[in-house]
């Protein structure tokens, strides 16, 4: 079965700590893909953050910023570790990652939060409020309280300090991270639910008032509902599968998927996505990454879980790279291995049954995969 008319070129940015162990696990994926199915996916490697800090004295070079402009997608495995906690702010593992949201305006990040049925019971919540749980957040990343301006800490009328920061959107902000949104709930169950803080927020108003004018405009095929941040993060442990497809701005984004990510049992197993505009192709280029950090105290001893990572490749499949069926195929096998109780060790109880290193789990997902074939 052939997937691909042409190449697509992703530039592999393994990181830092556990980034090169998991990265490796995502390639092998990719490499059955282009043996199997033919999928014509390049893999271009480069250095991001600690590691390039290393080697140039910069988290991310000019040079590897011109060769992301070449790709369709990038894939990052985990940037940064206490090593790096003494070098400048601005020359930090993170701020190398963020220079790439930038550059690229990856406006809206996407983290979808799905229970896999054999780990249902591994997360905090009781098995029948997660089990079956298949939501995503969509979170406007470059804007908001994050990025508005004046912020920082000036003098104070009383003669000490007072810190500001500012929650500012524009129309043309709210709405093209809306536009995503819509897109997106229309391609699954097609609800929408906005989480803001239109009650004592002006900011929040705006976002309201935007969403709704681009649903009555343009998604009315979508239900819309809005609801209060502070009762969002209720409805998130109390009744998470009410919900679909939520968005919200940078600071709530940023607070309501941590939350979420814990009701899937365990940050090895959530991808990511910061996405920008569609290109002429009718794709986005977006930057793909696990949620996890780069676990610096495991990293080299062939333990860490590459089930995030290999899911960000399905992620990158499906939205940058037009390959939704292997996307599909991926995302299949891993619910098959996981079924058949393969386990890393985060994903098993203290002191009970033995788990699979890195590479054997990678080992279990391809076999999987080659299982998954017979249904194509």
């Amino acid at each position: 079965m052939s997937m691909g008319e042409r190449r697509r070129r992703v530039l592999v940015l393994a990181g830092d700590g556990i980034g090169p162990e998991v990265m490796g696990q995502a390639v092998r994926i990719i490499d059955w893909l282009n043996a199997r199915l033919d999928a014509g996916i390049e893999t271009v490697p480069a250095l991001l953050g600690g590691c390039a800090y290393d080697r140039h004295a910069v988290p991310v070079t000019e040079e590897t910023v011109d060769l992301a402009r070449s790709c369709d997608a990038l894939l990052v495995g985990a940037v940064g570790g206490p090593k790096y906690e003494s070098a400048p702010f601005r020359l930090r593992p993170e701020q190398g990652l963020l220079r790439l949201r930038k550059e690229f305006d990856l406006y809206a990040n996407l983290r979808p939060i799905t229970c896999f049925d054999a780990l249902a019971t591994r997360s905090t919540l009781k098995p029948e409020v997660v089990e079956g749980l298949d939501l995503v957040i969509v979170r406007e990343l470059t804007s908001g309280l994050y990025f508005g301006e004046p912020r920082g800490v000036f003098p104070s009328e009383t003669g000490r300090k007072i810190g500001i920061n500012t929650q500012r959107y524009t129309s043309e902000e709210i709405e093209r991270v809306a536009r995503f949104a819509f897109e997106l709930a229309r391609s699954r169950d097609k609800r929408l639910c906005s989480m803001d803080k239109a009650n004592v927020m002006e900011a929040g108003m705006l976002w309201r008032e935007e969403l709704q004018d681009l649903h009555d405009a343009e998604f009315a095929d979508v239900d819309l509902t809005h609801m209060y941040a502070d009762n969002g993060a209720m409805q998130l442990v109390r009744n998470p599968r009410q919900f679909d497809v939520i968005v919200t701005d940078n600071l709530f984004g940023d607070i309501l998927s941590d939350e979420a990510a814990m009701l899937t049992g365990s940050l090895g197993m959530l991808p990511s996505a910061s996405i920008g505009d569609k290109s002429s192709s009718g794709r986005w280029f977006g930057l793909y990454e696990p949620v996890h950090g780069s676990a610096p105290d495991i990293a080299g001893k062939n333990l860490a879980n590459p089930i995030a990572c290999i899911l960000s490749v399905a992620m990158a499949l499906r939205y940058s790279l037009d390959m939704a069926k292997g996307a599909e195929l991926i995302e299949a096998a891993i619910k098959s291995t996981l079924a058949q109780g393969v386990r890393t060790a985060d994903l098993l109880p203290a002191n009970f049954g033995i788990p699979v290193t890195t590479e054997g789990m990678g080992d279990a997902i391809l076999a999987a995969a080659e299982d998954q074939l017979a249904f194509l």
